[in-house]
């Protein structure tokens, strides 16, 4: 690749997303962090980048920040290329917004001049102008002569929000913004991010390890594991029809039991004959099922055994044992009606996913929630 330039092609407005990479590769060594990855994040949406740690998915955030260089692949952002084989731009020139889990506030500006700190070329009325605008689209108007440490913790990423919102950039990126805070601020303060970058109409790109969150906000996400995307679709999408049984068992709770094909549509499982949301396309399968579609009713003869509860206060999850030492959970309301020891009958609700078994196997596998 040659050297860094200022810049290589000019924009194309109005005629390309705001984010595209195609092909983008980056390796550490022997490790490859990013492995050939395609993304196109359209104009102001909010797309989420999940996956564990050490997926990948902040490395190519760092990527199309310019905070790194790709190895292979393109990176354009609205139908500029940033990062190719003829070069790269400048972090600066870019057009991007950073907002980090650390805030990375100056601890001896004042609210209103951390905001104004990327807007140095602008004329002075202006800049305050802007100032007192994206204070007042986070919430924090009358706060602008504060300093960050007589903040709460969300008011200080509110401020990091507006400083990265001050420049009107073409992508904001959010490299876990949400985890140096308590669950409670948590879920408040994602949903006030979401609901004020829809109102500014800002093109975001999330990275989180935390599901619930980007089930949440995001309008799409890509889930990232060992470098590569598996998939990027609706968060409804992604959790009903997964691409990959990987995806599968991260989305959501899940249990994946051994099956055979009994028909086009239709599998055998320690559970019984399941219905499935597609064509069975091997005669051996994994089967993925939602804890939410098991169904439990109490019964003296019942095949199957309550064997673990793990109660939520708004639902619980119960763990029933079966005859061959399956076991699977299901999800029920709050109130307890089932102990260890009860048996019951089990049966599931709707149609199931089905992947082809990567190895015979006559045990199921419990997929954890990830959280």
């Amino acid at each position: 690749m040659s050297a860094t330039r200022p810049d290589l092609a000019p924009p194309v407005p109005g005629t390309s997303p705001a984010l595209r990479c195609e092909g983008v590769t980056r390796r550490f060594g022997d490790v490859v962090a990013v492995d050939g990855v395609d993304l196109t994040v359209p104009a102001a949406s909010f797309t989420a980048l999940l996956g564990p740690s050490g997926c990948g998915k902040t490395t190519l955030l760092r990527i199309v920040a310019g905070l790194e260089r790709a190895d292979a692949g393109t990176v354009t952002l609205e139908g500029r290329t940033v990062d190719g084989p003829d070069g790269v731009v400048a972090p600066e020139r870019r057009g991007v917004g950073l907002v980090f889990q650390e805030h990375a506030l100056f601890p001896h500006l004042d609210v209103a001049a951390n905001v104004a700190f990327g807007l140095r070329d602008v004329p002075r009325p202006a800049r305050a102008r802007r100032v007192a605008e994206v204070l007042e689209l986070v919430g924090l108007g009358g706060l602008e002569r504060r300093r960050p440490g007589a903040l709460s913790g969300g008011q200080r990423q509110r401020v990091a929000l507006a400083r990265a919102l001050a420049p009107a950039p073409t992508l904001l990126l959010l490299d876990e913004p949400f985890s140096s805070l308590d669950a409670a601020l948590r879920v408040t303060l994602r949903d006030e991010v979401r609901l004020i970058l829809k109102e500014a109409r800002q093109t975001a790109l999330l990275v989180t390890h935390d599901q619930e969150e980007a089930l949440s906000v995001a309008e799409q996400v890509g889930v990232m594991f060992d470098g590569r995307l598996h998939q990027v679709a609706d968060p409804a999408t992604l959790y009903r029809e997964p691409a990959t049984p990987e995806v599968a068992a991260f989305i959501g709770d899940a249990d994946v039991l051994p099956g055979t094909r009994a028909g086009q549509y239709l599998v055998d499982t320690p559970l019984g004959r399941l219905r499935t949301a597609a064509p069975v396309a091997a005669s051996e399968v994994a089967v993925v099922v939602r804890p939410e579609a098991v169904r439990l009713r109490a019964t003296a003869d019942g095949r199957g055994e309550v064997h673990a509860r793990t109660y939520f206060g708004r639902d619980q999850l119960v763990g029933v044992r079966l005859p061959d030492g399956t076991r699977v959970r299901a999800r029920r309301g709050p109130e307890l009606d089932l102990r260890r020891g009860d048996r019951v009958d089990v049966t599931v609700e709707g149609p199931a996913v089905t992947f082809p078994a990567p190895s015979p196997t006559a045990a199921s596998t419990a997929v954890p929630p990830t959280r």
